[in-house]
């Protein structure tokens, strides 16, 4: 993956943003960032310490068609995910709720398959594909995968299977409720005030909205 600029999509539109006029990070952007961050540290950590375990785990997981290799690359890519964030949002011109729509699909997966865990190695391609699909479902007009795969510094091909990869292990459920977004930007926004606080983060989106998931998936 590389921070190359972004000069066209496949279609010959360039981003509206010029360096003159830079976007202001919004602020969802950062709780994504340190959210995400700090889970990676923590799932590398026990990837790490579980070798053994977890391939026992990721074998049953594979044998039931569910695995995240695909989203492995060979090395951890050299841009943090603050700036992988900041790259997706400034170049494809996104709204701010595609973010927290591609974070709910993480997490679905992460509350889906809890043995397969979110890691260097994956969370940047799982980002730009989760972000892509949410543009697509929220946005009026988006750029192509092409586009994307500029910005997210993989190929066109890999990120077309990426896609075809993550709504099979969504099984297509890509329609978030408003009563799930408001409660994933409520907790959000309490992230913001702690954080404001200086207070340590305690909460676990998973476990946090259990109850709201399952009163979706029951409807």
């Amino acid at each position: 993956m590389s921070e190359g600029s972004v000069e066209e999509d496949g279609n010959g539109r360039q981003p509206e943003h010029s360096s003159t006029d830079e976007p202001s990070t919004p602020r969802v952007l950062v709780i994504l960032a340190l959210v995400l961050e700090r889970l990676v540290t923590r799932n590398d950590q026990l990837e790490s310490g579980y070798q053994l375990q977890l391939r026992n785990e990721e074998t049953a997981a594979a044998a039931q068609g569910k695995n995240l290799k695909v989203f492995h690359g060979v090395r951890a890519p050299n841009i943090s995910i603050p700036k992988y964030l900041e790259r997706i949002y400034k170049y494809s011109n996104c709204s701010p709720s595609c973010f927290v729509v591609g974070f709910i699909y993480i997490d679905r997966l992460i509350h889906r398959y809890p043995e397969l865990l979110v890691v260097s190695l994956n969370v940047h391609r799982l980002l730009v594909t989760s972000v892509m699909v949410a543009s697509k479902m929220l946005d009026d007009e988006h750029y192509n995968n092409e586009f994307y795969a500029k910005v997210g510094g993989v190929s066109n091909e890999e990120l077309n299977r990426l896609e075809v990869e993550l709504l099979f292990l969504l099984d297509f459920e890509v329609v978030v409720s408003s009563s799930v977004f408001e409660t994933y930007c409520f907790h959000l926004e309490t992230e913001m005030m702690r954080i404001t606080m200086q207070k340590p983060l305690t909460f676990d989106l998973v476990d946090d909205l259990n109850d709201s998931i399952a009163e979706e998936d029951a409807t």
